[in-house]
Formats: structure tokens, C-alpha cells, sequence
């Protein structure tokens, strides 16, 4: 598996995945856009950062490949401006390949990106409560829930969803 840069040929492949509308509700599908997704939506998202970022160099939309294939799909976004701390969001996986730990060694190249290369301090992620396979996919790569760190609810189809906040610190990626 091998990580490179969003391309606006990866949208059609990605929304794939998401086709079900609980699978894009548990992405984080409210606030890319609107059920149903289309290519043009999400990569007006992704290419123009469609007001999400309040500085230009802030939203990096990354594709897991196997081979030339597209399997996965998460962003890292700076948090507050600081370079030292970075957010993981909107991971997905191609769905007939679920339960095959691709989120997993995914999300452990992006931290090894974002530690060995990028040299942050601190990676953090956020999950629905109601999505175990992702908290567990999350604990399983080194995320951990902080006692400081509080949760968060989202409005989710009229109803509020927890959002359970894990982080992973260059002491505990080191220390693995």
C-alpha cells in the first residue's frame, strides 16, 4: 500500500463507498455535502476547500493505492494554525475490502508521514460514537482517548451524535 495526494479522478471511486446513506452519514458525509454525493461536490470540496480551511495550505486530501487501484481515503488538516498538531478526518475504505485492515496500515503511513515527515507533535481524530469498527480500527493504529480531550456532539439527521475525540502523541507513535 502506498499513499499519495487527492486526485479529482479518485471522487468516483470514493463515493462509491459511501452509497448507502448511513455509511455516508458516518463518514462525515453532512459536512462534505449533501446525501447524495457526487464527484463534482467532493471535489469541489476537496479542490477549492469549499470554505473549510481559514488559510490556504491547511487541507490535504490523501488516497491509499494498492497497485494503481484505489482503496482508501482519509484528509490531515493543521489544527488552529499549529503545525505541531494535525488532524486525521473522513476516512473510508473501499467497501468490499472492509475488515481487511486497510484502514489500519492506512492510517499508520499517514502517521508516519505526519511524524517522520511533516514532524508534528500530535495527530488527533475524531469518531462517532456508533461507528466501532472505526473507534476500533482507531485504538488499534495507536489512538487513544485523553482524559482532557472532551467529546463533542454533531447533529446527524435531527439527532446528536457523540463524537468521541483520540489522539496519538510523538511519544506514543515512537514508543510502538
Amino acid at each position: 500500500m502506498r499513499l499519495r495526494q487527492y486526485k479529482p479522478c479518485d471522487a468516483a471511486k470514493i463515493i462509491e463507498w459511501s452509497k448507502e446513506k448511513e455509511t455516508f452519514e458516518l463518514w462525515g458525509g453532512e459536512i462534505i455535502g449533501e446525501y447524495p454525493i457526487t464527484e463534482e461536490i467532493l471535489n469541489k470540496v476537496y479542490i477549492n476547500q469549499n470554505g473549510l480551511c481559514e488559510e490556504p495550505d491547511n487541507f490535504y486530501p490523501m488516497t491509499a493505492l494498492e497497485g494503481d487501484e484505489v482503496i482508501g481515503h482519509f484528509i490531515m488538516r493543521y489544527i488552529n494554525k499549529d503545525a505541531k498538531k494535525l488532524r486525521f478526518g473522513w476516512v473510508i475504505v473501499d467497501a468490499e475490502r472492509r475488515g481487511q485492515h486497510i484502514g489500519q496500515n492506512m492510517l499508520r503511513l499517514g502517521l508516519k508521514y505526519a511524524f517522520e515527515i511533516l514532524g508534528v507533535d500530535k495527530v488527533t481524530i475524531g469518531v462517532f460514537e456508533n461507528n466501532v469498527p472505526a473507534y476500533k480500527c482507531y485504538l488499534s493504529t495507536g489512538f487513544h482517548k485523553p482524559s482532557e480531550l472532551p467529546d463533542s456532539f454533531q447533529e446527524v439527521n435531527g439527532e446528536k451524535w457523540k463524537v468521541v475525540e483520540l489522539e496519538i502523541t510523538r511519544e506514543d507513535y515512537t514508543s510502538q
